[in-house]
């Protein structure tokens, strides 16, 4: 479904990351955090930490659990590995964000496209690089969220990366019901579908 994005308040950053780039910003309690896909079809890996307590972040599984569905639609509430509530999901322009394809890196490029992909940048790269601003590392990497990616469940079980349900200026806006970080990576992939072949710029913006 597509519907113009629902207003929001006084503007305390909006920025357009890069095709390919990570991003990482603090959200506070209240803030809005909106998610533009600027030119459709880009996939947004996506990682939460709590500002007040670095252990506590981000749980795909307790996500999942908890609203009994791989899938995060509006009213989707991110909790965390202490079974809090860190981000509500209070608009979207897309059906449905997954939950389980989770993050392209070079180890996972070779092995599903070829040792000739080995050397292409990947989002747990771009993860490292933004959560080394902070002092995290790969022990600090979980399961994430890829907003706008289409990743079916098919009959037999299987996984399907597919072409994305997203396009030119359709949103996602998250609630942060505590301080938190949030750790992005504008997806690089470029040997399946997620992003159409094509990494594009998305924008993201807070607001109070």
């Amino acid at each position: 479904m597509a519907f113009a994005p629902p207003p929001l308040g006084d503007i305390v950053h909006d920025e357009v990351v890069p095709a390919r780039a990570p991003w990482l910003h603090a959200v506070k309690a209240g803030q809005t955090l909106r998610i533009v896909d600027l030119e459709g079809n880009q996939a947004v890996d996506f990682l939460v930490y709590s500002a007040a307590d670095d252990a506590e972040r981000y749980s795909a599984q307790d996500t999942i659990a908890a609203q009994k569905n791989i899938f995060l639609r509006e009213g989707s509430v991110l909790l965390s590995n202490e079974g809090a509530a860190m981000m509500t999901v209070t608009a979207t322009a897309v059906a449905y964000h997954d939950t389980i394809g989770g993050a392209c890196s070079c180890e996972s490029n070779t092995l599903r496209y070829g040792h000739h992909t080995k050397a292409q940048h990947a989002c747990v790269e771009n993860f490292l690089v933004a959560n080394a601003r902070q002092g995290r590392g790969k022990r600090d990497m979980v399961s994430n969220v890829n907003w706008f990616m289409n990743v079916p469940v098919e009959a037999d079980g299987a996984l399907g990366i597919v072409d994305g349900i997203s396009a030119p200026g359709l949103f996602v806006d998250l609630r942060a019901e505590m301080d938190v970080v949030v750790v992005v990576s504008n997806c690089p992939q470029i040997n399946n579908p997620c992003n159409g072949f094509n990494p594009t710029p998305v924008r993201m913006i807070i607001a109070q």
